[in-house]
């Protein structure tokens, strides 16, 4: 009897799924769900809210940065978690990854029992990223130069009007986002996915405000975004010499 009973406990359609009653498999599918194969109609499993939890780290990550370039995050201080999170209105748990993620990029420092701490940049430091940059930019550029057509350059113009526009807003956030952009796209012209990590990467660290420097002014950010249609010219022109100096004081004219 026990046995009988445990089989039509088995094969009633009708008891609660583990994930409710959107878990079962429609009896007019015809699959055999028991073994597990050929299951076409299966809903999705519980990752939606994984996917949701990660999006709002994505955004709050975008967040820090942005206040990172925009100087609202002070090198030195010390934030926590907690308090930033009721500024964003979110919980705690996706502003510590996010910080977690900065602290592996060099932006922050754990600060044990009380946050997270905005790294002091100094002069040299961002000089050495310069001189990084331009060991790996300038001489992917001069290769770009001879060989892709000046149409293809000319396709970017909107991006390097982008950071034009920025600048004369004087909106020092997105024209860091639009900086990083139009130096994406170039490099990208070179098809080497390593390439535009490692780069991205030291430019995004170059656009960390020092601990002591004044706001960028803004005849600066204009005549810094001037440079990238400059740039676009000279590359159209297969002008080497002028690719090579308009680049190297693109990336020494920004630690100014």
């Amino acid at each position: 009897m026990e046995q009988a009973s445990m089989r039509e406990r088995t094969t009633d359609r009708s008891a609660p799924s583990a994930y409710g009653d959107a878990a079962r498999v429609p009896e007019q599918t015809g699959v055999h769900d028991v073994r597990g194969e050929h299951i076409h109609d299966e809903p999705p499993a519980p990752a939606p809210r994984v996917v949701r939890r990660h999006s709002v780290r994505g955004q709050i990550l975008e967040a820090l940065r942005t206040a990172l370039v925009g100087g609202e995050l002070v090198p030195g201080e010390v934030y926590s978690a907690p308090v930033l999170a009721e500024r964003f209105g979110v919980s705690a748990t996706p502003v510590r990854e996010a910080m977690q993620q900065l602290a592996t990029e060099g932006a922050v420092e754990v600060v044990p029992n009380r946050g997270f701490r905005v790294t002091e940049r100094t002069p040299r430091e961002l000089a050495e990223l310069a001189e990084v940059r331009a060991l790996i930019e300038v001489p992917v550029m001069l290769r770009l130069a001879r060989t892709v057509p000046a149409a293809r350059w000319a396709e970017l113009r909107p991006l390097a009007e982008a950071t034009g526009a920025a600048a004369a807003r004087g909106d020092r956030a997105h024209y860091a986002e639009a900086d990083r952009a139009f130096h994406r796209a170039v490099l990208a012209l070179a098809g080497n996915e390593q390439l535009l990590v490692i780069a991205d990467d030291l430019h995004r660290r170059s656009q960390w405000p020092l601990v002591s420097a004044p706001v960028t002014r803004h005849g600066e950010l204009v005549a810094d975004a001037a440079e990238h249609s400059a740039l676009l010219d000279a590359l159209i022109a297969q002008d080497l010499p002028v690719v090579s100096s308009l680049v190297r004081e693109h990336f020494t004219g920004a630690q100014d």
